[in-house]
């Protein structure tokens, strides 16, 4: 794995990159927010996984992340953030970063995260690398559907666009099983690919910013059921 660590802590990095090579990955540290923007954009290509500080000289690490995002839907990043930073922490995630990390924090819950966080990316390319035609479509409703090899989905054949891993990964999730209630929790070990790690905050922020890209086409499929969780129901479309 190639990891990009933007982070302006001299020891929290050198800390980290000890980790990582026990793991056997290979790391790039910035300190710098226009540092590591700009080692993102000369190769785009080249990085499997991004954590980001949001406390960052030159740019902070909110605008490094929508820049990021300009460039990317695709490259999982994973915040850093001070404990007591609830809105840090909101807002990133509806910058569109994939998961968070509060300080200070254990390597070992990092490299937790960024495990979990790269087998689902892994997942998700694998199944976008699969040789059906892509034409056909995983779910099929009569306004909606999804196609998993093209990572693309649709409300009454107008796509919904720029969505980020995560969020196509929970929009399949649950509409795969309409109008069944997830539970926060379910969804953070479905989606997140963990139990105990993280809180509500991360699955809220992300439903937020996915409901804000559905209501660009149509009507919101995604509903709330109050005091349990979420559920996907398209019956009302059309009515």
């Amino acid at each position: 794995m190639n990891i990009l660590m933007i982070e302006d802590n001299e020891s929290v990095s050198e800390m980290m990159q000890m980790f990582f090579l026990n793991e056997g990955w290979e790391a790039t540290f910035k300190y710098d927010g226009k540092e590591g923007l700009d080692a993102f954009k000369a190769e785009p290509e080249k990085w499997d996984m991004i954590t980001l500080d949001l406390n960052l000289p030159s740019m902070d690490g909110m605008e490094v992340g929508r820049e990021i995002r300009k460039i990317s839907n695709t490259v999982p990043i994973i915040m850093l953030t001070a404990r007591d930073s609830e809105s840090d922490q909101v807002i990133g995630l509806e910058m569109g970063a994939d998961d968070y990390v509060t300080k200070p924090f254990s390597p070992l819950t990092l490299i937790a995260r960024i495990k979990a966080l790269h087998r689902r990316s892994e997942l998700a390319m694998e199944q976008q690398d699969q040789t059906e035609k892509p034409g056909e479509y995983d779910i099929q409703t009569e306004h909606f559907k999804m196609n998993l090899k093209t990572r693309e989905a649709y409300l009454d054949e107008q796509p919904i666009d720029g969505l980020t891993p995560k969020e196509f990964d929970l929009l399949y999730t649950m509409a795969k099983k309409p109008r069944q209630v997830f539970t926060r929790e379910q969804l953070l070990e479905m989606v997140w690919d963990y139990q105990y790690f993280g809180d509500e905050r991360t699955v809220d922020a992300h439903i937020k910013k996915l409901r804000q890209k559905i209501e660009k086409v149509g009507p919101q499929v995604i509903q709330t059921v109050w005091g349990v969780g979420y559920k996907f129901d398209d019956s009302g479309v059309g009515k």
